[in-house]
């Protein structure tokens, strides 16, 4: 041991001195290596040079002594047993009751501070870290990341660059939403308003072919008899709105007017509870229960978002509504409350950032709430961050922990409540709608997190099949008719609404609020807008410069204006002249059916009668009644109600003759709707 002892201190630069050794080293650092090669500390957590474990692996396995391998497993079983025990009470100290309030009470930690909890676990850390984007505050998902210098005379600019990348994005949403709902107006001026496609047209060409399973072949079916249903309900409906008195009017409006007004209690309800959610989530930010409160506002939104649906269909259906008008005003009402949601949600958020309508010391000097946010941006960014993180994860977790549960006890177990649970309803509307909520929140954060439409396009791919699996597996056909081609405009419209929702606290934000002090690009600026001018006077030539202010002056405002009052005159002009054209052209094609009629007629009192000889001559008006009429084509017989009801029937038969003998075929084919 001694002579080990004496390696290990000249091998570490510690050699002993040989004539006067200094009294009890020797004896130290025996009991030191006798501590060391009797302890069950692992070699390589003891806090010695990498020379120095290799001579405690010695003494503790010399040479020429070789362990079995029940000893190693031993060995490897007891270490093993002794981690997971610590772990287990680490753990146990990051979930003990009190714990924080007790080191707080017992001054262990500073109040107030920022420093985590020693007994948390450090994989919890790391895990919350990810989810709430602490994780990812110093990288360029942030707005704090991105710094630069003062600006110089070279040609690009990073801050010009920064501002002008969401501007520049929101404008080709907008431009694309735009181009998408201009496709569907032309249909709708062509085809009019109260343009509705006639039921034989339904029955004959409402079939896809294409369908080789039973269960689509099913579904289909499904499909056709509700849309059937839903024609005959609304033609019902409308006999009987045109039946009614004036006092049954003002009953059905006063009823539709206390659904409204309950229902918009409701959003009202459920909107101040997203405020006062986000509210107290960042005023008591520093609790030892910050975890939870990191995801209180994501919680109550996605609560209030899954709650109020339900709660407006079921109010509509107690009342007498049609089925469109039911389907449309749950509709509307669910694009209310989630675009209230987060318009409330932004709003709390400035006004506890931003301090708006609030008066604060440390708002007086700096724009913004500089004690709580030093680096606002990030602020908000991490709270848009954690409710895109939340949509997401509770996309996943009702697809596979609450839709595919439900699937497999439907068709595990048998009886009336199973049968009455059944399988999930799949929604194209709600889903449509959670997919615009996720686009919006995408917008709302292109500022303060540059990189959020990166995440949200993974986070949509992934969507895209958790939702076909969903469809495809767990969920059943609605019950509820849903016109899909008329509701296309809407939804874009839809987006538009979401747009403008994000597009507006960003211009505020950029052309008012003071950038934070200690990060970002813009710490010196009273506004990031104000990098605009800056660099057209630093960069532009004088003829460019007087350009852009002739641009922004009144002297050519009001040129512009009375330009662009012009350009939509004649544009409204000519959209109403097309109206009247194509009104002309439906009374033309009329007005070509009818003397079409006649022409067969004509002809029909010119051809002989089956069986007379082949005589050619004029009829009596008794034979000519009484001949049977057997051409029957997709066009209005004279004398019927117009061009947008016809009366298409399969006259093949007959009434008349008895038994339903079946007609001849007529010797002269009627020219098809594509032929005219």
């Amino acid at each position: 041991m001694a002579e080990m002892l004496r390696q290990w201190s000249v091998q570490s630069g510690q050699a002993l001195v040989e004539p006067e050794p200094e009294p009890g080293v020797e004896e130290l650092w025996e009991q030191e290596m006798e501590r060391l090669w009797s302890s069950q500390a692992l070699v390589r957590e003891l806090p010695y040079a990498m020379v120095d474990k290799r001579l405690i692996r010695q003494l503790r396995e010399p040479e020429g002594v070789k362990t079995s391998c029940g000893q190693r497993w031993r060995s490897r079983r007891q270490t093993a047993g002794r981690r997971l025990g610590e772990a287990a009470q680490r753990l146990a100290r990051g979930f003990g009751l009190w714990e924080g309030a007790l080191y707080e009470i017992g001054a262990l930690q500073c109040p107030g501070s920022l420093q985590p909890q020693t007994g948390v676990p450090r994989f919890h850390n790391q895990l919350w870290n990810v989810l709430t984007g602490r994780a990812f505050t110093s990288t360029y998902l942030f707005y704090g990341a991105y710094r630069a210098g003062p600006e110089s005379s070279s040609a690009y600019s990073i801050r010009l660059a920064y501002l002008l990348s969401p501007l520049a994005c929101l404008l080709l949403c907008f431009s694309g939403i735009l181009q998408r709902m201009v496709k569907g107006l032309p249909q709708r001026l062509f085809l009019g308003q109260d343009y509705k496609s006639p039921v034989s047209v339904k029955v004959f060409s409402s079939w896809d072919f294409c369908i080789r399973g039973q269960e689509a072949a099913t579904i289909k079916k499904h499909e056709i008899s509700n849309e059937f249903k839903v024609e005959l309900e609304e033609r019902r409906r409308l006999l009987l709105v045109q039946q009614e008195t004036r006092t049954q009017r003002a009953c059905h409006l006063l009823t539709y007017l206390r659904v409204n007004v309950l229902i918009g209690l409701l959003v009202a309800g459920a909107i101040s509870a997203i405020f006062w959610a986000t509210k107290y989530s960042q005023d008591n930010k520093e609790e030892s229960l910050f975890v939870l409160l990191q995801y209180l506002p994501p919680g109550v939104i996605a609560l209030v978002n899954f709650l109020g649906p339900l709660l407006f269909v079921f109010l509509i259906q107690l009342e007498n509504y049609p089925p469109n008008t039911e389907v449309n005003l749950a509709l509307i009402w669910c694009v209310v409350l989630k675009l209230a949601s987060l318009g409330m949600f932004s709003f709390s958020l400035g006004q506890t950032v931003l301090c708006l309508g609030m008066n604060k010391t440390s708002c007086v000097s700096y724009g913004y709430n500089a004690c709580d946010y030093q680096c606002w941006e990030n602020a908000v960014g991490e709270e848009l961050y954690k409710l895109s993180i939340f949509n997401f994860l509770l996309t996943v977790a009702f697809a596979f922990f609450v839709s595919l549960p439900r699937r497999l006890l439907v068709e595990r177990f048998s009886g009336p409540f199973w049968a009455w649970l059944d399988r999930e309803e799949f929604l194209v509307p709600k889903n449509v709608l959670d997919i615009v909520a996720g686009q919006t929140i995408t917008w709302m954060g292109l500022f303060y997190c540059p990189l959020l439409p990166l995440l949200n396009s993974i986070f949509i791919f992934l969507t895209f099949y958790i939702k076909k699996y969903t469809l495809m597996r767990n969920s059943k056909a609605s019950p509820r008719r849903f016109r899909a081609s008329s509701s296309t405009f809407f939804f874009q419209l839809v987006l538009i609404l979401g747009l403008l929702l994000a597009v507006i606290p960003l211009g505020y934000v950029v052309s008012s609020i003071h950038s934070s002090w200690d990060c970002g690009l813009f710490t010196n600026y009273s506004a990031p807008w104000q990098v605009v001018p800056e660099l057209v006077a630093l960069r532009l030539p004088p003829p460019g410069q007087r350009v852009l202010h002739y641009l922004g002056s009144h002297a050519f405002s009001f040129p512009f204006l009375i330009l662009l009052s012009l350009v939509l005159t004649v544009c409204v002009s000519q959209s109403q002249a097309n109206a009247r054209a194509i009104q002309g052209l439906r009374k033309q094609l009329v007005w070509q059916v009818q003397e079409k009629w006649h022409l067969v007629e004509d002809l029909s009192r010119l051809l002989p009668e089956p069986g007379s000889g082949g005589s050619v001559g004029p009829e009596s008006p008794h034979s000519r009644a009484s001949r049977p009429r057997s051409f029957c084509p997709g066009f209005p017989c004279p004398g019927s109600p117009g061009p947008r009801a016809p009366r298409p029937g399969p006259c093949l038969e007959d009434p008349a003759r008895p038994g339903g003998a079946p007609v001849p075929a007529p010797r002269f084919r009627f020219p098809s709707g594509s032929e005219l």
